[in-house]
């Protein structure tokens, strides 16, 4: 049920469940969206040299690698039964330049037009069936000696030959191709966009080879206006759910009504202090009145609604129902304030149908102090609950107000950025995540997903929805993400190798713990994230005019 009001104080979710001390301290604020579960990563780091090229799709091992290539082919046989090729770029000089022309193109991406000199791809196909007759036990030739062109050409296959071909010149000649991207190029971005079959006719009746690849740059970050971010002028909202006082008195009514027992209403309707069982849906109304489109996030089925927590729901719901007995359903209209959350909703109108399936009412010990050990455990009387919450709350408080003026800080520098996110760098984020989601359902004990949930959930289906529905949120975090870490190299910002060392530690131990998988790579990338982005947080709050208000 997404109708409760969520504030900019709310503590987010780690990077990473397992990325401890600093995850708890520093990423939950440098991270945080409205609608999208944090997992920090670095922005992809570039190739530094045309052999750190790591492409995706198919495996070819007769390439030492694997390219992406769109346009079909079935090539698992040929890898399968093929040897591996290493190539690079300094030892292995072509006999002839590759011409290159380059096309940049929308979303940080670049076109690059390959074209392979005949005497190149000439040298490739010895190469090839070099390799072929190494391996090969054709009859009547010893291992390893040299076999006519006709008769391994015949014993392999001719198809298979020239797909071999290809494949080589592909791999041979890519490197070289790249060199005018080195240090721009974002690794698993490489996509060679030719059509493998037109490639292969190509070659079969030209003996040269072209092809275009597509790969995705370090995008360029422009910042309006220039140096904005070094006297920003911040405000911070700040929701009186935060409020101590207010805090500790919440915690104490529920901690309260979790003493009293559930029990049915059969005589009246809904009132405040009731818990209602209701299926919720809601469609959008348009202008001229017609019903719209299904609003998801508003729609719930056996959503405990406890009267008490009413403010927190969209401003005018809980009075639309008050007075709704069980097994009764109410429909009325309702407009999605300003300040709501989703913008997409903002001032939307929208019909609500709601279905009371189940009403009950509290019914509560009389309070005093022999309850004060079952408010809170070790306490011996109602003033000490009182007191020891309220340090609790004010702590609280504290590290709600710093987390509400992170996120306004952020929020306002990823404002200030234009940025073209290249489609790969995208997707990447999207899916870690996803799989944050995922992983921290799994790590938290509440929900345990069955195998068969977990693969409909990890289907690329289930991953494609999810990156669709949350590209905006997606799309601000990486712009974030970007303009921190150009902060952090504008203004020569550093942090210790201790820290860095000492996190990574912590995390790993963590992953351990809780016997998860992990890459220390990986690992070391996101704490060293999660550091600059300290380190840019308390740069900027050292240097911004800051002012709280209370909405």
């Amino acid at each position: 049920m997404e109708l409760c009001v969520i504030s900019t104080t709310t503590t987010a979710k780690a990077i990473n469940p397992f990325l401890p001390s600093i995850s708890r301290r520093v990423s939950s604020r440098l991270f945080q969206s409205d609608s999208v579960l944090q997992f920090g990563g670095r922005l992809k780091k570039p190739i530094s040299s045309p052999l750190e090229m790591s492409c995706v799709s198919r495996n070819f091992g007769f390439l030492g690698g694997s390219i992406s290539i769109s346009g079909g082919g079935d090539f698992r046989l040929f890898a399968a039964a093929s040897p591996a090729v290493e190539t690079s770029v300094k030892e292995d000089k072509l006999p002839a330049d590759l011409k290159v022309t380059e096309t940049v193109q929308a979303n940080s991406s670049v076109k690059l037009s390959v074209e392979v000199p005949a005497i190149v791809c000439e040298d490739c196909y010895q190469r090839v069936l070099t390799e072929f007759m190494k391996l090969s036990k054709v009859p009547g030739f010893r291992p390893k000696t040299r076999v006519p062109e006709n008769i391994i050409v015949g014993f392999v296959g001719r198809q298979y030959v020239l797909r071999a071909t290809v494949e080589s010149i592909l791999k041979r000649t890519l490197p070289h191709a790249m060199e005018s991207v080195t240090g721009r190029a974002l690794k698993d971005s490489i996509q060679i966009v030719s059509s493998f079959p037109d490639m292969e006719k190509a070659y079969s009746k030209l003996k040269t080879l072209s092809y275009e690849v597509v790969v995705d740059v370090v995008p360029e970050l422009r910042w309006n206006p220039e140096d904005g971010y070094k006297n920003m002028k911040v405000v911070v909202e700040l929701g009186d759910e935060i409020d101590a006082k207010k805090a500790c008195e919440r915690q104490l009514r529920q901690k309260y009504k979790s003493l009293g027992a559930l029990k049915i209403v059969t005589d009246r309707g809904l009132q405040v202090g009731d818990l209602a069982v209701v299926d919720i849906s809601a469609t959008t109304i348009d202008e001229d009145g017609s019903t719209g489109q299904a609003i998801p996030d508003a729609e719930s089925k056996g959503f405990h609604f406890d009267t008490e927590e009413g403010n927190r729901i969209l401003p005018g719901f809980l009075d639309s129902i008050i007075g709704i007995r069980a097994g009764e359903s109410k429909s009325f209209t309702l407009v999605f304030p300003e300040s709501w959350k989703q913008e997409s909703l903002r001032g939307q109108r929208a019909q609500f149908t709601v279905d009371c399936k189940e009403l009950f009412y509290r019914d509560l010990p009389t309070l005093d102090d022999s309850l004060a050990d079952k408010l809170l455990p070790g306490c011996t009387t109602l003033k000490e609950v009182e007191e020891t919450l309220a340090k609790r709350c004010q702590e609280m408080e504290q590290e709600a107000k710093e987390q509400a003026t992170d996120n306004a800080i952020l929020d306002q520098i990823r404002k200030m950025v234009e940025v073209e996110i290249p489609q790969s760098l995208f997707e990447e984020q999207g899916r870690q995540f996803y799989g944050a989601r995922l992983l921290e359902i799994q790590a938290s004990g509440n929900m345990k997903l069955t195998e068969d949930q977990l693969a409909s959930l990890s289907s690329q289906k289930a991953v494609n929805e999810f990156l669709e529905t949350q590209r905006e949120s997606i799309t601000n975090i990486i712009k974030q993400n970007l303009a921190v870490g150009d902060i952090f190299k504008r203004e020569n910002l550093e942090f210790s190798t201790d820290e860095l060392v000492k996190e990574v530690e912590n995390s790993i131990s963590e992953f351990k713990k809780h016997k998860q998988e992990y890459d220390e790579e990986r690992v070391k990338d996101q704490v060293q994230e999660i550091l600059e982005g300290a380190k840019v947080l308390e740069w900027l709050k050292d240097r911004a005019e800051i002012q709280y208000i209370t909405r």
